[in-house]
């Protein structure tokens, strides 16, 4: 494929609010988990107690409410995609591309898994006499899986189509897949892809109920991991077309591959069909071989079957000495949110020829193959990186693989 040059991205998560806090963490390996406290849950957990846990999120929303023009959409996931959208010059960059190509020429794909569905819970523990929402609560804008796009829409003026992708932890990297399509068939000139998850009691409780949730940080790929630390981001990418003039340095994606292997319904296939038929189709758009891939950072769940299953699709699939590692240990699994946070991350690796480590994991799983071992790395280092790829598995079967690079290199 033609690459496609990412001109504006940002993000904001646990481990930091914006492009210079995340790389700084990702430098330092500094975690943004934090430990839920039993006896006094915070507002979004919708209950006064709530399970032993580790989550990544972003205490200062509660004080953060919409400006007047927005106000309507007021809710903690909105919130969330209105700080990271004023990070990193991003507004700025999307006014530009409206001005140049045109309002409705200017798209929208945002992945997400749980939406405003915080919002809908609130409204049903505050049920008026007759059952139904109380009068403060009945904004049907808001109780609706489409609800974040149509928001996004607005705050940026936009005009284009505005889709929702809702795939699980796969929905924000395959929104990217979306814009690919939409810009190769020239339905617009410029996409905004988006992933925007905010912690709710539904993902609290329902991890808790499938016996996925760790009540310790999350050890990605560790010997005693035990589960998933919740977290919650926004994150952002402005794509657009490779021009003539695009420089040399530009960051672009160079990939991408979808596949879903419908193996089970929260497991993950046992050979990893799935997983692997998307990084061939990645790496194939890419033009690309795996040899080729400097840095990946994995999904990393920290769930036993999950990195059982990438742990052996990496090390059968990469070179010996690929720097591997897994973020959900600094920003938790933020769901939806994921595919495009971590895809951030890799352009930050590109941008600053940094390979982030793996924060909470003291070691690799002794039962994974030896090769894995050697390319799991846990601390960060400051290296060359040439191509770079993010894998997102969600539930379903549903997975994703993203590569990305220099146009530089892309054409060379």
């Amino acid at each position: 494929m033609t690459p496609l040059v990412v001109q504006a991205y940002t993000a904001s998560c646990a481990a930091g609010v914006g492009l210079p806090a995340l790389a700084a963490a990702l430098r330092a390996n500094t975690s943004g988990l934090q430990t839920l406290a039993p006896d006094a849950a915070p507002a979004w957990a919708g209950t006064s107690q709530a399970p032993a846990a580790w989550v990544g999120a972003l205490d200062a929303l509660a004080a953060q409410p919409l400006p007047p023009p927005l106000a309507d959409w007021d809710c903690r996931p909105t919130r969330l995609a209105w700080q990271a959208l004023q990070q990193d010059d991003f507004l700025a960059a999307v006014a530009a591309a409206r001005a140049r190509w045109g309002a409705a020429r200017v798209g929208l794909v945002l992945g997400t898994s749980a939406s405003t569905i915080g919002d809908s819970e609130a409204a049903y523990r505050q049920l008026d006499a007759d059952g139904g929402f109380p009068a403060g609560r009945r904004n049907p804008r808001l109780n609706t899986p489409h609800a974040l796009a149509a928001f996004v829409q607005q705050a940026l003026a936009l005009q284009g189509p505005a889709v929702t992708v809702s795939t699980a932890c796969s929905s924000s990297a395959k929104a990217m897949g979306s814009a690919r399509r939409w810009l190769q068939a020239g339905v617009v000139d410029a996409v905004v892809v988006a992933g925007v998850e905010a912690l709710s009691a539904s993902l609290l409780f329902g991890f808790r109920s499938l016996g996925l949730l760790a009540e310790a940080p999350c050890q990605p790929f560790g010997a005693a991991r035990k589960g998933i630390s919740l977290g919650e981001a926004a994150a952002f990418a402005l794509l657009q077309r490779h021009e003539a003039d695009t420089p040399p340095e530009a960051l672009c994606l160079l990939g991408d591959g979808e596949a879903n292997d419908a193996h089970h319904m929260s497991a993950p296939h046992p050979q990893g069909l799935g997983a692997e038929l998307a990084l061939n189709a990645a790496l194939a758009r890419a033009g690309l071989s795996s040899a080729q891939i400097d840095f990946v950072n994995l999904h990393g769940t920290a769930t036993p079957a999950n990195d059982a299953v990438e742990a052996a699709l990496v090390a059968r699939r990469y070179a010996p000495t690929l720097h591997a590692c897994a973020t959900k240990g600094l920003t938790g699994h933020t769901m939806g949110a994921a595919g495009l946070l971590e895809a951030v991350v890799c352009l930050l690796a590109l941008r600053d020829d940094l390979r982030p480590g793996s924060a909470h994991t003291p070691a690799a799983d002794p039962q994974f193959d030896p090769v894995f071992a050697a390319q799991l790395r846990l601390q960060p280092f400051n290296g060359p990186v040439r191509h770079a790829a993010s894998h997102s598995f969600g539930f379903g079967g549903n997975n994703c693989v993203l590569v990305f690079g220099r146009a530089a290199e892309a054409h060379a």
